[in-house]
């Protein structure tokens, strides 16, 4: 099992950055395929970037390509969203997920998840 705390979220103007933070423990961490999701009020969880054990796999979500960068560093048990050029609809809980085996942008295909952080972009 792999347990994961976000940070880094909070509040912003739109046009700014924020990097979010995701530190795993109890488990290899550089065995999991890991991911970034979001979910706004009333709306569901879903899917903002992922990234392999490896780092040369990497989806992103439509509407963050070009303005979100998610990387790891497995020394440090640690994946991160940089995120630019926020948007008041990139407001929501963003949440880091694990899962084994290979990359997918499916919310129910990751099996451990953060606590998740809150991001607000102001406009």
């Amino acid at each position: 099992q792999v347990q994961l705390v976000e940070s880094g979220g909070g509040l912003v103007q739109a046009g700014g950055s924020l990097r979010l933070s995701c530190a795993a423990s109890g488990d290899t961490f550089s065995s999991y395929t890991m991911g970034w999701f979001r979910q706004a009020p009333g709306k569901e969880r879903e899917f903002v970037a992922a990234i392999d054990w490896s780092g040369a796999a990497i989806f992103y979500a439509y509407f963050v390509k070009g303005r979100f960068n998610i990387s790891r560093d497995n020394a440090k048990n640690t994946v991160y969203l940089q995120m630019n050029s926020l948007k008041p609809e990139d407001t929501a809980v963003y949440y880091c997920g694990a899962k084994t085996g290979v990359i997918t942008v499916r919310v129910n295909g990751y099996d451990y998840w953060g606590q998740g952080t809150q991001v607000t972009v102001s406009s």
